[in-house]
């Protein structure tokens, strides 16, 4: 299982996935472009020295991404899905996809993916911040797939 973030906007978001993939052993695919620099300080004050443990794979675009996905399939977290992140049956060869803070992803990326699915909040609100939402994702699916560090 992996996480991918499309075109991240904010190096301190990008950290915090790091942090948190290094932590539950998930390796991170960042398809560029990036709205920060990559040496960014940001980048690693927030993943601080959990940078040092998690396998980060950067790509020049969605094309050269999907280049290297194996048999796995890509599942969209996304506020425009309509089935809820709690009903999808995680595989443990899944790719989970966030898209860039400021728009998601394009319909393009979208119909590649095999999963769209949303994580159900209160509809007053718009959206949960991603390094959040990773977590919250990861946690569910690792968990599915008995992947849990112990």
């Amino acid at each position: 299982m992996r996480i991918a973030m499309y075109e991240p906007e904010i190096a301190g978001n990008v950290g915090a996935v790091l942090r948190l993939c290094a932590c539950l052993g998930v390796g991170v695919d960042l398809i560029e472009p990036m709205g920060f620099e990559w040496d960014d300080r940001r980048v690693r004050r927030a993943a601080m020295d959990y940078i040092d443990h998690v396998e980060i794979r950067r790509h020049a675009g969605f094309a050269e991404f999907q280049d290297t996905l194996g048999p796995g399939r890509l599942v969209l977290f996304t506020t425009k899905a309509t089935r809820s992140a709690y009903d999808c049956t995680y595989r443990p060869d899944d790719v989970l996809l966030f898209g860039k803070e400021s728009a998601g992803v394009p319909q393009t990326v979208a119909d590649a993916c095999g999963e769209r699915v949303r994580l159900p909040m209160r509809s007053e609100v718009r959206s949960l911040n991603v390094a959040t939402s990773a977590a919250i994702a990861l946690s569910e699916a690792l968990r599915q797939t008995d992947m849990l560090p112990r």
